[in-house]
């Protein structure tokens, strides 16, 4: 069996059967363990991991997940490019349930998440104006509307602290200042990936619209896992043919992102 991996996948339970020929890697990092054991195995030609961002059984709340644990553990097998699909809501009425948004801007709304890799040692400071990578974005956007998805190329995800959900004056000031959509897991993946020089692509499934779009009683837990677990199938689709999409040869700005810059820390 090769403990080696060329694209991870960080995303819930029922991505599981992604992987074809999948086995199971217990991984160690300076971080702690990762949220959970990490499978890999193959999509069509291309090698992946594929890691739980909750741990089985959804162990860990949005705020405890280890995310710098996660992202290493991923560069240590070998992967260079990530897709990480998730629930959110959307904060623009014109964008509704069942919507693919594939963001192309962050804000981060979080409080107490370890959120570098470069607290020790000596500054550094890697540029963060794009979070993501825009050949990933073109390979997903390309992908889900050829599969016949509701698509939208871009906008903001403002991720905020969790676990529980916005207040509607939250949600209408976070709609006031033009932002797209709302969750609770894109932040710190994103910012870890570009430290560790990551393609990172996110996958942004709208299941709700939040509570300050519309009337009504507002989002809960169970509907989001409900709507989420309808389309799950779809997703994990979608998931392994933006894989097959991404180019094996990264010519993106991502792989150069540490250029120039002297680390306190040497990387896996």
């Amino acid at each position: 069996m090769v403990n080696r991996a060329d694209i991870g996948v960080i995303g819930g339970s029922g991505l599981y059967s992604l992987l074809e020929d999948a086995h199971e890697v217990d991984v160690t990092t300076p971080y702690g363990p990762p949220s959970d054991t990490i499978s890999v195995g193959r999509i069509g030609g291309r090698s992946v991991a594929f890691i739980p961002r909750h741990g089985r059984g959804h162990t860990y709340p949005p705020h405890r997940i280890p995310y710098r644990a996660n992202m290493w553990a991923l560069r240590s097998l070998g992967v260079r490019q990530v897709l990480a699909p998730s629930a959110v809501g959307s904060l623009r009425p014109e964008i509704g349930p069942g919507a693919l948004v594939i963001p192309d801007q962050l804000v981060d709304r979080t409080q107490s998440r370890e959120q570098t890799y470069y607290d020790v040692g000596g500054a550094v400071h890697v540029s963060f104006a794009d979070p993501y990578c825009p050949t990933g974005r073109a390979a997903a956007t390309a992908t889900a509307r050829e599969a016949g998805w509701d698509t939208v190329d871009g906008g903001t995800l403002v991720v905020i602290e969790g676990p529980r959900f916005s207040t509607r004056a939250e949600s209408r000031w976070y709609a006031g200042a033009g932002w797209s959509i709302i969750g609770m897991t894109g932040h710190p993946e994103a910012v870890l990936a570009r430290e560790l020089a990551l393609c990172y692509t996110t996958l942004s499934l709208v299941t709700d619209h939040d509570a300050g779009v519309e009337a009504g009683e507002g989002v809960t837990h169970e509907e989001v896992l409900a709507f989420f677990a309808a389309n799950v199938e779809r997703m994990r689709t979608l998931v392994s043919q933006v894989v097959e999409a991404l180019p094996e040869d990264r010519t993106c700005p991502c792989g150069n992102a540490l250029d120039g810059i002297k680390l306190p820390i040497e990387l896996p």
